[in-house]
Parts: C-alpha cells; sequence; structure tokens
C-alpha cells in the first residue's frame, strides 16, 4: 500500500525501552522511518528521512500515547459472530476487534467434533485470504482434560489422536500456528512433538498436569500456557503445575486481564515470574462490542450478563467480552503495571511469540506503520493500518 508520508507529533511514543514525552514519528508508504524525540533527536534524521520529512503531512495528535497495533493471540469472536461460523462472521468480528485496537490476529476456534472443527478451519482459512492482518488459526480443543473442560463440550473431547491431528493441519494448509491442549493424556507428549515438528506452537491449556507433567510437555517443545491459572491445576507451595513448570522453562503466559478470570494481584504476579513473556488475550466470545443476553460458544449455552460469560448450566465462566484496548487500559489504570510494559504485552510478546518481531509490535523504524492513538485515560481516539487511517476516526 502507497501512502503519503506523515508525521506523527504531540502524543507520548511508547517504544519497546521508553516513552518519549515528546516522541514523533515518521511514516511513509505503510512503514515507519524514524522515531525521535522532538527537542532532541530532529538533527538525527539521516538524508532520506529529511526529504520525506519535507513533503511530510504533520498531524498534531495534542496529548494521549502512541502505540503499535495491538496483538491478540486468543479471541473467538465478538459482535454477535463466532470464527467458528465461516469467512462472514469473522469478518465481522474481526472489524470490531480492529475498532478496539487490535491489528493483528489469530482465530481461535473451539472444541467440536473433528468434521465440524475441519468446516470451521476451512472458514478461517478464507477469511486469512482476504486479510493479511489474521495470521493464523488457533485450536482450543479437542485433545483437553475432562476435569478442566472449562466452557469445552465434554461430549466432543478427545484423547490426543495423531490421525485427527493431521487431518487439522490437512485442512489449515499452513495457518494452524497453535494448539491448546492437555499434555498429561495418554499420548500427550508425542502430540506436542508432532505439533512442533509441524511448526505449531503447542500449547499447555484445560489441563490437570501437575509440575512434573508440564515441565515434560515444555521440555518436548511446548512454549505457551492458554490463559494461565484459568482451566488448570491451581498453583500450590508443594505442588506447583503449570505456572511454575512454564516459568522454569521460558514459556509464554497468556492472561485474561478482564478483572474476572484473574484478580489485578495474581496479573502483577505473572508479571513478575515472567516480566518479558507475559501476553495479554482476550479470550472474546461472540458477546465482546455486543449486549448482554444469551448466546452459543460452539454447542454450549452461555448467558451473558454484566459484561460476563458463563455457562447457562453450570455457571462456569465461558470466555470473556474483552477487547485488547481494555485489556492495556486496565493493565495501566487497574493493575498498575509500567506502561512500557503493559504495552510490549500487548504487542512486542505476541508478536514475537509468532515470529513477527521484524514486521509488527513496535514503534520502531523498519516496523509496519500500525499504530493506535489512545487519549490520556487510555481510550482508543483513532488508528493507523500501514499508515493508512483505519477508520473515519482520526485527529
Amino acid at each position: 500500500m502507497t501512502t503519503f508520508p506523515m508525521l506523527l507529533t504531540g502524543a507520548r511514543v511508547v517504544t519497546p525501552e521508553a516513552v518519549l514525552d515528546a516522541g514523533v514519528v515518521l511514516i511513509a508508504d505503510g512503514t515507519i522511518v524514524a522515531v525521535l524525540d522532538e527537542e532532541r533527536d530532529k538533527v538525527r534524521l539521516g538524508p532520506l528521512a529529511q526529504d520525506i520529512l519535507r513533503s511530510a503531512e504533520r498531524v498534531e495528535l495534542s496529548g494521549g500515547y502512541l502505540v503499535p497495533g495491538l496483538v491478540d493471540l486468543h479471541v473467538h469472536g465478538a459482535a454477535q459472530a463466532g470464527y467458528d461460523d465461516g469467512a462472514r462472521a469473522i469478518a465481522t468480528a474481526v472489524q470490531a476487534h480492529r475498532r478496539h485496537g487490535t491489528s493483528t490476529t489469530l482465530l481461535s476456534l473451539i472444541t467440536a467434533t473433528p468434521d465440524r472443527m475441519v468446516e470451521a478451519i476451512r472458514g478461517a482459512v478464507d477469511a486469512a485470504s482476504t486479510d493479511p492482518r489474521i495470521r493464523g488459526i488457533h485450536l482450543e480443543g479437542p485433545f483437553l482434560a475432562d476435569s478442566r473442560r472449562g466452557a469445552h463440550d465434554p461430549t466432543k473431547l478427545l484423547a490426543p489422536d495423531p490421525a485427527v491431528l493431521d487431518r487439522f493441519l490437512g485442512a489449515g494448509q499452513g495457518l494452524i500456528r497453535m494448539i491448546t491442549m492437555a499434555p498429561e493424556l495418554p499420548g500427550g507428549l508425542d502430540l506436542v512433538r508432532a505439533m512442533v515438528s509441524q511448526g505449531v506452537h503447542a500449547a499447555v491449556g484445560h489441563s490437570d498436569a501437575d509440575y512434573a507433567q508440564a515441565a515434560a510437555a515444555f521440555a518436548a517443545g511446548a512454549d505457551i500456557v492458554t490463559h494461565a491459572f484459568n482451566a488448570m491445576r491451581p498453583l500450590h507451595h508443594r505442588d506447583p503445575g503449570v505456572i511454575a513448570a512454564a516459568r522454569d522453562a521460558g514459556a509464554v503466559l497468556e492472561a485474561i486481564n478482564d478483572g474476572v478470570h484473574l484478580h489485578d494481584a495474581t496479573v502483577r504476579l505473572l508479571h513478575a515470574v515472567a516480566p518479558d513473556r507475559l501476553a495479554l488475550i482476550t479470550d472474546a466470545m461472540a458477546a465482546a462490542c455486543a449486549a448482554d443476553g444469551h448466546y452459543l460458544l460452539g454447542s454450549l449455552d452461555v448467558d451473558v450478563e454484566g459484561g460476563v460469560a458463563r455457562l447457562s448450566e453450570g455457571g462456569s465462566i465461558a470466555g470473556s467480552t474483552l477487547t485488547m484496548d481494555r485489556a492495556l487500559r486496565r493493565a495501566v489504570t487497574e493493575v498498575g503495571l509500567d506502561i512500557v510494559d503493559a504495552v510490549n504485552a500487548a504487542t512486542r510478546v505476541p508478536a514475537r511469540f509468532l515470529g513477527l518481531e521484524r514486521e509488527i509490535g513496535a514503534v520502531e523504524p523498519g516496523l509496519a506503520a500500525d499504530l493506535v492513538i489512545f487519549d490520556d485515560a487510555w481510550q482508543v481516539r483513532a488508528m493507523l493500518l500501514a499508515g493508512a487511517w483505519a477508520d473515519e476516526r482520526r485527529p
């Protein structure tokens, strides 16, 4: 995409290392050309950047924060549309999350029969073919522990099965990036190895694994924990389980920072355990960006009240109505994380996990000009995708 050069000024620019109070970002042809301090660094611009600067439109942001586009590794839908329901529904939900700052996403698909999951995978492949910011598919199931199934249909859970895995990977045409599974199930470690050998991230989740079982999974190649602390054996001082094993193995820890799934102190604990490996996610279902009411999550009935989604039968939490901007806002204003750490957890950490750190995930020269402009209260004011305004909002 060719776009006119633009100089963004007047906001605090959040880089991976610092907040530039007088930050300036120069973009051209969809790419960040320079990031500098308006008072100190302007003279350091090279000849090419100086040429671009002369023709650039200056956009005064008048306060607030400029951050990279947000990256969601785990999300099931929004705006009454689910990612299991085909390309049209996916486009609706992706656009809803995009208005809340999510520039890059995986599409998370929930446990169903293998035939139904293959159908959902094909729909996700179709959606990704027309939207380059859909960077892959995440399968949450069906190889999950019944005792930690959460909002997954118990009649659809399967033991680890290489043949089923092969069906999924074939349907995914290389787009399946991550699969959540319980490694303690019979054949679980072999399935972890099979995933990793195919370039798929094995995520430990919906699991009753103890420390030794989880450590074995990470040793076999698993490298991320699905919604840490939720739907897994709790952390105990003599039975530390998945969380401690993930910490020791250097795995990424997903966190649903909505104030419901995790206490704010627990989010601070996760950050303390893995400050450069905490990834904020939404795990949002179709009720995100929509009204309270009755919904389906896969084949299960869900009631949403006060923005909290629970299974109609049993009352287990069933995904969330979270958006990435709210997850980031809570991290800064309620959890109390440092701004740089919070922004990195919503951008740089998930981008690096996906192997995209040379493309997205930071306000740095050479990366895509996918940028979100927040006001001083961390509400989204506008968004740029490849240097172009994403919608009607703009300063």
